[in-house]
């Protein structure tokens, strides 16, 4: 991934942040790296156990390599989905800082905000003293050279499909000695992965269009979780071929390639009309038989413990009779 790609992804989350009731995304770069689990160099052979051995020495798929000599008591998360990983994880006592967009559980609003729109608030979190801040993806460079010059520990995660999710919360849990939590989130996540996807095998596949944005138009292309979503789900994107994970699309290729179902996310910018009387918009299928569906976008849009209940969101939209 370029620069130019990793600024334009963070650009886009903190806008979608700020218009759709603090919530996650990222749009128009190049593919975002796949995070397909962080290296564990603890001498262990990466074999699953109840109890974390340290030191235990980890790598990010962006090159941050920390040694933990214990868990880490003093967490900093910088993005809602991590977040909700270490909730899920039973760490709140550990967390001493989230973003302003970090809404859930509930219990999020009362932690110590260390950035929002205007940016990371690198004083607060100095101040904090974490031994670990968790990054969206590679984070910013420039931000993360001061922070290791406090002495701060940094690991980056960017999950884009489902097992990536898994990977990073058995990661996390296995950083901050909560295995045997991580462990059950995971496979609950992977029994009602299964069950959805055998529900909806053999089933016709419609085709599918998912908004990103409107102004400009962008989708979900290959390689976002959002296509993986439909995919398990039992429909086709129709931005499948793609070149790139989060793109603008022209309404030209939206009327020709003809959606059956029209998927956004649920915010105040939007509602099923003002999409449907959009120009050009009354010539697809999915808008003349009023196959639209806006999605809670705090579940939609986060690549965390609730992705499955994202799926189940997308896979009641495409194939509603088989969810009574």
């Amino acid at each position: 991934m370029t620069k130019r790609s990793i600024k334009f992804i963070s650009l886009f989350l903190i806008m979608m942040l700020m218009v759709i009731s603090f919530v996650a995304c990222s749009p128009d770069g190049e593919d975002s790296p796949q995070d397909d689990g962080n290296v564990v160099e603890d001498g262990n052979g990466g074999d699953e156990r109840d109890t974390t051995t340290y030191p235990l020495e980890l790598e990010d798929s962006f090159g941050n390599r920390v040694v933990f000599e214990g868990a880490p008591k003093r967490i900093v998360s910088t993005i809602p989905s991590h977040t909700e990983i270490l909730f899920g994880l039973g760490l709140e006592d550990e967390i001493v800082g989230v973003s302003a967009f970090c809404d859930y559980p509930e219990e999020a609003l009362e932690k110590t905000k260390i950035g929002d729109y205007e940016g990371t608030d690198l004083e607060k979190i100095i101040e904090l003293e974490p031994d670990l801040v968790l990054l969206y993806g590679p984070g910013d460079e420039e931000e993360n050279a001061r922070l290791e010059e406090a002495g701060i520990p940094l690991l980056g995660y960017l999950p884009e499909s489902v097992d990536e999710v898994i990977e990073t919360i058995e990661t996390i849990g296995e950083i901050t000695d909560t295995n045997e939590a991580a462990k059950s989130i995971t496979d609950d996540m992977i029994s009602k992965r299964d069950e959805i996807v055998g529900k909806v095998e053999g089933e016709d596949t419609p085709r599918v269009f998912y908004e990103i944005w409107h102004e400009p138009l962008s989708a979900a292309g290959p390689g976002s979780f959002m296509d993986e979503l439909i995919n398990l789900s039992g429909g086709e994107n129709i931005d499948k071929d793609a070149e790139q994970s989060y793109a603008e699309y022209d309404l030209e290729s939206l009327i020709e390639k003809d959606p059956e179902i029209y998927l956004a996310a649920d915010d105040s910018q939007k509602t099923i009309e003002s999409i449907s009387e959009r120009p050009g918009y009354g010539d697809i299928r999915a808008i003349k038989e009023g196959n639209i569906y806006l999605l809670d976008d705090n579940i939609a849009s986060r690549p965390g413990p609730r992705i499955i209940e994202a799926l189940e969101l997308v896979a009641k939209t495409i194939h509603p009779d088989l969810f009574d």
